[in-house]
């Protein structure tokens, strides 16, 4: 059963189930989908609907923090909860020391020493986390903060 067959099925188990927030959620999914899939104009691979994911909970991610500037707690929530159904479809992320650990390879592999390599090291250690979603944002702070040093 590939990605979206298992996000069409586990819509039809919220809707019988009577779960409001997981069906809503789902339905957005699956929307965003097949607006990609129509773009495309073929069947979405599963990597392209792990990268319509990512792209939605980094969506998520963007909004919690707003709300949260804005002081509004109950939107962030919600923000909150989507985030997490989102996430269950998506690789297990890599953890903090596992993403130092991949830019510190990627460095000295590489011999990168300014941040004018940052690019190049980006694209190595996103290649070494292959199989494991990696925070953008984390990589891309955690490969500056290593080459300022």
């Amino acid at each position: 059963m590939n990605l979206k067959d298992k996000i069409v099925s586990d819509l039809t188990t919220a809707m019988k189930a009577k779960d409001a927030n997981r069906t809503s959620v789902l339905r957005m999914v699956k929307a965003n989908l097949m607006n990609k899939q129509i773009d495309k104009g073929s069947d979405l691979t599963d990597e392209e609907i792990i990268k319509a994911l990512q792209t939605l909970v980094k969506q998520r991610r963007d909004s919690i923090e707003q709300y949260e500037k804005a002081g509004r707690a109950e939107l962030a929530e919600k923000e909150k909860t989507e985030l997490m159904v989102i996430e269950d479809y998506l690789p297990q992320s890599a953890s903090k020391e596992e993403i130092e650990k991949a830019i510190e390879d990627v460095i000295s592999e590489t011999g990168a020493s300014s941040i004018k390599e940052m690019g190049t090291v980006m694209k190595a250690a996103q290649a070494k986390l292959a199989g494991k979603s990696a925070d953008g944002k984390l990589l891309s702070e955690t490969v500056k903060a290593k080459l300022q040093n």
